[in-house]
């Protein structure tokens, strides 16, 4: 019957109208097909997994990246849809098939579906299986297909197809069932794979293990009849062994992988540096040297190493005893997380000041009793040194001198340098942390002190980007740090200086770890004894180690020398470490220093080649020697007075100041002090200037003084302190001009001043006078007072 014209037209309007809206259809933008919670994946840098967490929703679903393993690919498109290649997303050539098999069978024995169809029943989750539900399945097939390539969509399949349990994706199936990457799979496990999601239920059941071998077999005989394997491959593929189960997650840096997934909602995996033969042998040392802590009462230790080569973490552990069940603290990342820092940050501040030309290695720094506005530092024993050579301070992590070296340099500037240089901890103004910060005043985490370090070896390597931040990840974009800014030759005298181990510790624990091995080590103990640190660089690696308890908890054994560096020297016992860094000659320029202060070599000084960055400008000249003139027997000093010029004898004479050298001496048998002045009748020995044998330990210049309130309420007392340079001198003390006491040998009288502006007035006994004013600013409320300080042991 032939139409109408009209009713064609309408008939040809309405086709073409539902042609355009079925392109619409297809064309039109696909929402988040796969919106799902992925499982945080660690892997280490050859591929192995290191360890995986759960998604969110109980399912082990590891992120796939883009690449389909080739025997997967070829397996999995003979078993699933061999016309791939062939149709839009729906194959009806399968559907014809499908539906005369079924019609013969008189029941539903065979399917039509494609994997692009397949994909779209997983994206729109479990349901009936209805056939309104079949024609939505399809339709989504054909735009899939018209949005995405043939590898795509098979991407798409493979990482969202069931495998049994509660994994999906070939990744998790491939590493639960047989400890591998899909990349590595047999042909006989690519087939067991490959015919796992037509009915994955199989696994949790007895008799479906043989049903599963006898489908792998089957597929693996397509295979051969396809021509992709030969007759040896498919023998040695049929002889395989199903696997027994799924393999236990592998537990190798899991406070990385924690600290890693907390802090990132990334879709891919965590692709690390982390060498799984070396990560595993320092895992083992740590539980091993932890249960030896444990029995100190110490329980927690994190270790990092980094390959300076590299520029990478190449091992990480973050605590240890994760399978204890009586505590919490175990599952913390130490190795991430704040801790104070102890004197853990001294090389810094060493090499920015040898950068910056406000020291030399050799220069004496000052090692007396010493206040900044109630803060006292004191050494780790108590004991002062009147003056140190700067690396010598440095060496043995004197506490006065360093402190001395940052009100030198600026609290300021120091914490813009440390966080240039890579941490993030330091969130407080500079004035909070005030000169503290270089004794503990701070947080720190080990991963980035230990990266610092790295860094300043890499710098004294001169390696190619040594100032760019240490990679965790191979997929991290390069940053340049701060370090950029430090020399190499100030990294290298840096590191030069925490060569020396001949550490003058009351414990004597540095001579543990005397060898031949070349290595800069530093430790470090906080306030309280809570934290542990020592980190140890060499040519290849730099070790980071910190014992304590994550509790903070404080134990008297928490020290860096005794807790932390033997674990640092086992560590650095297995590993390859590369000689020793050599002098880099062309960043360092050879400077005359004087041999006895380590300032520029005055005409008077005995000189001395010390090296400096060709970078410094240091300008100091030694002002520590004076010609002095004796009389014939050298035992007194005269002038022209006295004795005639014919008859004296001149020298040059290392005079430190007073206060300096009281604590000198007792450490130096061969210093000698300036002799007397040689007393004739009628001539009187000059008096004006008692600043030259005499020195004010409390107040110093400036000082504004605090008198301290007792627990009762009552004032307390101020104790003013002095030294002499003559054993036995006397002094006599007067506060404005009233007389106080006379002391001799021990000079320190105590006092209750009442605030505003006073004046102390010390004569000794050749009637030498010494002045010094100072501020009394109100009464301290109980604890807080001028005697306030800081010891940090090492």
């Amino acid at each position: 019957m032939k139409l109408p014209r009209n009713k064609k037209r309408l008939l040809l309007a309405a086709a073409g109208m539902a042609g355009l809206l079925f392109l619409v259809y297809l064309f039109w933008p696909l929402g988040p097909l796969f919106d799902r919670p992925l499982s945080p994946v660690l892997y280490s840098e050859d591929g192995r997994l290191l360890g995986a967490r759960l998604a969110s929703d109980g399912q082990w679903r590891f992120p796939r990246e883009s690449t389909i393993p080739e025997k997967y690919y070829r397996a999995v498109l003979q078993f699933e849809d061999r016309r791939f290649y062939l149709h839009p997303g729906v194959d009806p050539v399968a559907i014809v098939r499908a539906a005369w098999q079924n019609l013969r069978a008189g029941e539903v024995r065979s399917g039509a579906s494609t994997i692009t169809m397949q994909v779209a029943r997983l994206a729109g989750g479990s349901g009936p299986r209805t056939l309104g539900r079949k024609i939505k399945e399809a339709l989504l097939a054909l735009k899939l297909e018209a949005r995405y390539s043939k590898k795509e969509i098979l991407g798409l399949f493979a990482a969202n197809a069931p495998f049994g349990s509660n994994l999906v994706g070939i990744d998790a199936a491939s590493w639960f069932y047989f400890g591998r990457s899909p990349e590595d799979l047999s042909w006989a496990e690519a087939c067991f794979l490959a015919v796992l999601p037509k009915n994955p239920n199989l696994v949790s059941r007895e008799q479906g293990w043989p049903a599963l071998r006898a489908k792998r077999d089957r597929l693996l005989q397509r295979l051969r009849n396809r021509g992709l394997i030969d007759e040896v491959e498919l023998r040695l593929a049929v002889a395989e062994s199903l696997p027994s189960g799924l393999r236990p997650v592998p537990r190798q840096a899991e406070h990385l992988l924690d600290s890693l997934a907390r802090d990132s909602a990334r879709k891919t995996p965590f692709r690390s540096f982390i060498r799984t033969d070396l990560q595993r042998r320092l895992s083992l040392a740590a539980e091993s040297y932890g249960e030896k802590l444990l029995n100190r009462g110490i329980r927690n230790l994190a270790a990092v190493i980094i390959d300076n080569r590299k520029g990478a973490v190449v091992a990480y552990v973050g605590n240890i005893g994760l399978d204890r069940n009586y505590d919490t603290a175990q599952y913390v990342d130490v190795a991430r997380s704040p801790r104070s820092t102890g004197s853990i940050l001294k090389p810094f501040l060493y090499a920015s000041m040898l950068q910056e030309g406000l020291i030399t290695p050799e220069m004496l720094i000052p090692d007396i009793p010493t206040r900044y506005e109630g803060f006292r530092p004191k050494n780790f024993d108590r004991r002062f040194r009147g003056a140190v050579p700067a690396r010598t301070a440095l060496a043995w992590s004197l506490n006065v001198p360093a402190v001395r070296m940052l009100h030198q340099f600026g609290i300021p500037r120091f914490k813009n340098t440390l966080t240039s240089w890579g941490m993030s901890t330091l969130f407080r103004p500079a004035d909070d942390y005030g000169l503290s910060l270089i004794l503990g005043g701070a947080e720190g985490q080990l991963l980035e002190i230990t990266s610092i370090y790295a860094g300043m070896g890499r710098m004294a390597l001169g390696l190619e980007g040594a100032a760019r931040k240490i990679k965790l990840l191979q997929d991290e974009k390069p940053v340049t740090t701060g370090l950029q800014d430090l020399s190499r030759g100030a990294a290298y005298l840096a590191l030069e200086a925490l060569t020396e181990v001949n550490r003058p510790d009351e414990e004597g624990y540095w001579r543990n770890f005397s060898s031949a091995r070349w290595v800069a080590w530093k430790t470090g103990t906080s306030f309280g004894l809570k934290d542990a640190w020592a980190i140890g660089v060499t040519p290849n690696y730099t070790v980071g180690v910190w014992a304590g308890n994550a509790d903070g908890e404080g134990r008297p054994e928490i020290t860096g020398l005794a807790a932390a560096a033997p674990f640092l020297f086992e560590v650095l016992g297995f590993l390859d470490t590369g000689g020793e860094i050599p002098r880099p000659g062309q960043a360092l320029k050879p400077v005359l220093v004087c041999a006895d202060s380590g300032y520029l070599a005055g005409e008077l000084c005995p000189k001395k080649t010390t090296w400096l960055p060709v970078e410094s400008h240091f300008d100091r000249g030694c002002s520590f020697h004076q010609l002095v003139h004796l009389d014939p027997s050298g035992k007194f000093r005269v002038d022209s007075r006295v004795e005639s010029v014919a008859r004296m004898r001149s020298e040059a004479w290392f005079v430190l100041p007073p206060a300096q050298e009281y604590y000198y001496r007792p450490h130096h048998p061969e210093y000698r002090p300036l002799p007397p002045f040689k007393k004739s009748q009628g001539i009187e020995v000059e008096v004006a200037d008692g600043a030259r044998v005499m020195n004010l330990l409390y107040p110093e210049p400036g000082t504004a003084v605090y008198v301290p309130i007792e627990l009762d309420g009552q004032p307390g007392e101020v104790v003013l302190e002095a030294v002499h340079r003559q054993e036995g001198a006397v002094i006599h003390w007067h506060l404005d001009e009233d007389y106080l006491a006379s002391t001799r040998h021990f000079h320190r009288v105590s006092v209750n001043p009442v605030p505003g502006e006073h004046v102390l007035v010390l004569v000794d006994g050749e009637g030498r006078r010494l002045v010094r004013r100072f501020t009394v600013i109100g009464r301290a409320e109980p604890g807080r007072s001028g005697s306030a300080g800081g010891n940090i042991r090492d």
